[in-house]
């Protein structure tokens, strides 16, 4: 009898009632992500959606009440629950460009109910989304804190901050309609208030836009816009608040700006320098490349509705990013898991992993990017990105080795949360 079976059958004879929810989850292999080492038979006692005992062949048996719920995964191997930096459940990639706009406003938030939902049965128990219009990512956060749908943690940015005419304003669309994002602003003292509003209505993490993007109109991605004094009022009013910040920042002079400003993540990263890199490692931030989805705009984004300009800014972008991603990786600087979901469709973030390490990371190495690395950049190191002793009970089984091929991260074969498996 192996040992995980053993335990299970112990289970039986235990003579204490359970008087809170527990479960005890159990798999032929768990991943240690902070080592990268494979742990044989790992029996994973969860009480209350937490983690109370980790145990793997050898150790002493756990004591598990009477009652418990078990999931065996059998030959499977857990690893913690994923965790995806930068997405956007409320955007959808097959409508690009105007195509959007024959839907109702309403419509965007009721979709991004199925993206969670797909986001989560993909091995994704975490998400930050940042940015997001009407505040749909605290909507659906609530909605599935409350147990009304299924879906992730989501840690909320609601509207991202930029400049007027930015790339976080609204771009497409003439003066007639007077179009505008409410959290635009010009000046330091303006954009504070930004931040103090998104916080007061559920923001969890200050998205603010540095440089110019691939989706907006009338921007180029590596324009800087915002000066670094208005980059230094959003860190410094969020970490205030004791808010995290993330940056959208393409362009070299925006990615250093908003470093030296003090922002925690900066996303894309595309035409990152040696210096940009060289700030990132001294000042302990944190970069998020978002690698894949190039692979899905060049293929189906004309389709989509994409417009040619934005196509082609993709193009241009796509393949510098990749190689200073390999660059920056080779320097050691510190990685996060961003995909930019919602760009490409909700449920594909795992196919990013294969790209990391065709660009420099091992599968180690990517994997921690979105666990371990992840809830550090996250704050909540406590909560999530381990399969440890007082974190959720979050984690994807998946079948074979992740650590020989990191593609059967795209294949979950269960996926449980807080303990419970997702159905």
């Amino acid at each position: 009898m192996t040992f995980r079976f053993a335990i299970l059958a112990a289970a039986t004879l235990a003579a204490t009632p359970a008087t809170a929810k527990t479960s005890v989850i159990t798999a032929a292999r768990m991943l240690d992500v902070e080592k990268g080492v494979l742990l044989p038979e790992p029996v994973i006692v969860v009480t209350d959606g937490r983690i109370v005992s980790v145990v793997t062949r050898g150790g002493a048996r756990p004591v598990i009440p009477e009652g418990a719920e078990r999931i065996d995964l059998d030959e499977a191997t857990l690893v913690p629950g994923l965790i995806d930096m930068h997405v956007h459940l409320t955007s959808n990639a097959v409508y690009g460009g105007y195509t959007g706009l024959q839907f109702t406003d309403a419509f965007w938030i009721a979709q991004g109910v199925g993206n969670a939902e797909r986001t989560l049965r993909a091995g994704f128990t975490t998400v930050r989304n940042v940015g997001s219009s009407d505040y749909g990512d605290v909507g659906i956060k609530q909605a599935i804190d409350g147990g009304w749908v299924t879906g992730p943690r989501i840690v909320p940015a609601a509207y991202a901050l930029g400049a007027t005419g930015g790339h976080c304003d609204e771009t497409f669309l003439p003066p007639s309609y007077k179009a505008v994002s409410p959290a635009m602003g010009d000046s330091p003292e303006e954009l504070k208030k930004r931040v103090r509003e998104q916080r007061k209505y559920g923001a969890e993490v200050i998205k603010v836009c540095a440089t110019g993007g691939v989706f907006s109109r009338n921007t180029a991605p590596g324009i800087q816009q915002l000066s670094e004094a208005e980059l230094k009022a959003v860190a410094d009013e969020a970490h205030f608040w004791k808010l995290k910040t993330a940056a959208h920042a393409h362009g070299a002079d925006g990615i250093k700006a908003a470093i030296r400003a003090g922002i925690d993540t900066i996303e894309h990263v595309s035409f990152i320098d040696d210096e940009g890199i060289r700030l990132a490692k001294e000042r302990g931030t944190w970069l998020g490349f978002d690698v894949y989805n190039t692979d899905y705009t060049l293929a189906e984004g004309a389709k989509n509705g994409v417009l040619p300009e934005n196509i082609e800014k993709e193009r241009q972008v796509g393949t510098l990013q990749r190689e200073n991603f390999r660059k920056a990786a080779r320097a050691g600087a510190k990685m996060i898991f961003s995909t930019d979901a919602g760009v490409y469709p909700h449920g594909d973030n795992a196919k990013q992993f294969a790209v990391m390490v065709r660009y420099g990371l091992t599968p180690a190495e990517a994997i921690r990017s979105a666990t371990w690395n992840a809830a550090q950049a996250l704050g909540r190191e406590g909560d999530v990105g381990a399969i440890a002793v007082g974190r959720f009970g979050d984690m994807v089984a998946v079948t074979g080795d992740p650590l020989a091929d990191v593609t059967v991260l795209e294949r979950p074969v269960a996926v449980v949360k807080g303990g419970e498996r997702v159905e």
